[in-house]
């Protein structure tokens, strides 16, 4: 996928997922607002999502950082875990510590695999009763079996797939929405005369809510959101780009089942009690990665100049290969490229000088401290 500004292509994978031109796209329950507002609509992890509307990337971009961008995420999996021990069972996947959630809180986690590599990452609420999980959408169909595997007598998965997902997202959603929700809380709340689930986080850096309602309310909310006063249609495109900035990873970009969350930089993931515990699928490999290191590292790269260097570009160091970029464009509000990927150990360091081969051509760059534009939670 190309995210350089307004001249994004149409992305043809997502979260580990593609999807060819022969096959049916699902469309979410937002479809027909979606093109009545213009969105050029793409193949998106097996459905028909909106890349970007008329006002294009870069506008979207910057007005969700000056204000609020409306994004429908619809295609994500959403399920419960209904009994008691629910958390127990999840926690035999995750090295996130899910037994002490508490109610109307939520957290990222990963779920792992034999060989400590990561099948996806999620997230995971405590709504008292059950929890709430949020997973990839082309990765749903491996998540919601893996997990139902693990499931003692008593405890059920429930797929939700007839709610819809939607992000409002900026520094205006704080005044536009009101709530007493903190970053990573979670309950139910009333917009517009509708019952909804939100919950305080996002995917783009910046303060906002994540929102999922009955998909025979979503237009209706859809549409009241975008009536509220700087409240924009923001595309795939601009949240590719947001995140980069964010410094927050894309399943099947920057993880997959072959990098451990030592690997990815994600051990902050990883619950303290879990690290003692060891008793999560891949632990072994997992610990030994800790405690011995690992050959390679995510890192955030700064490419020099205004050319960017997009995923898959191979990373020299002293002429010799050490990584590859994983996730890279231009980034509108830093105001040039960015990029993240893999490098040895020994070219991980801030500062590290390194060549970006674009076009058979080096590039210089160095790795950079993430996240590229700071982080503006509601703490």
């Amino acid at each position: 996928m190309d995210r350089g500004g307004s001249q994004t292509q149409p992305p043809r994978e997502a979260a580990g997922g593609c999807v060819t031109d022969s096959e049916v796209l699902l469309e979410t329950p937002l479809a027909s607002l979606h093109r009545e507002l213009g969105g050029r609509m793409v193949p998106f992890a097996g459905f028909s999502m909106p890349v970007q509307y008329p006002a294009g990337i870069m506008a979207e971009h910057l007005h969700c950082r000056a204000q609020a961008g409306l994004f429908d995420v619809s295609h994500m999996g959403q399920a419960e875990l209904i009994g008691e021990g629910a958390a127990a069972a999840l926690e035999k996947l995750t090295p996130a510590d899910v037994q002490a959630l508490k109610p109307g809180r939520q957290r990222y986690g990963l779920l792992l695999n034999e060989a400590g590599g990561i099948v996806d990452d999620f997230m995971v609420a405590n709504l008292g009763d059950r929890l709430f999980l949020v997973v990839n959408a082309s990765r749903k169909h491996i998540d919601l079996p893996l997990i139902e595997s693990v499931l003692p007598a008593g405890v059920k998965l429930k797929p939700l797939p007839d709610r819809a997902l939607i992000a409002l997202q900026g520094p205006a959603v704080a005044t536009l929405l009101p709530t007493s929700l903190t970053f990573m809380g979670i309950g139910e709340i009333e917009i517009a005369g509708i019952k909804v689930l939100a919950s305080r986080s996002g995917y783009t850096g910046e303060d906002g809510l994540e929102i999922s309602v009955p998909a025979d309310q979503a237009e209706k909310l859809a549409r009241a959101l975008l009536a509220m006063p700087g409240v924009m249609p923001t595309g795939l495109g601009a949240r590719d780009s947001l995140r980069l900035e964010a410094g927050l990873c894309l399943y099947g970009n920057d993880l997959d089942e072959t990098t451990s969350p030592v690997e990815a930089a994600l051990t902050w993931s990883m619950g303290k009690r879990r690290r003692t515990e060891w008793n999560f699928v891949g632990a072994d490999v997992v610990r030994g990665h800790l405690d011995n290191g690992v050959k390679r590292l995510r890192v955030g790269i700064r490419p020099e100049g205004r050319q960017p260097a997009r995923g898959h570009t191979v990373i020299q160091k002293d002429g010799v290969a050490v990584g590859e970029i994983t996730s890279g464009g231009f980034g509108p509000s830093v105001g040039a490229p960015v990029a993240m990927g893999y490098v040895t150990r020994e070219a991980a360091a801030d500062g590290t000088a390194l060549d970006l081969i674009v076009r058979d051509k080096p590039l210089p760059g160095r790795v950079a401290p993430m996240p590229f534009q700071p982080h503006r939670y509601a703490r």
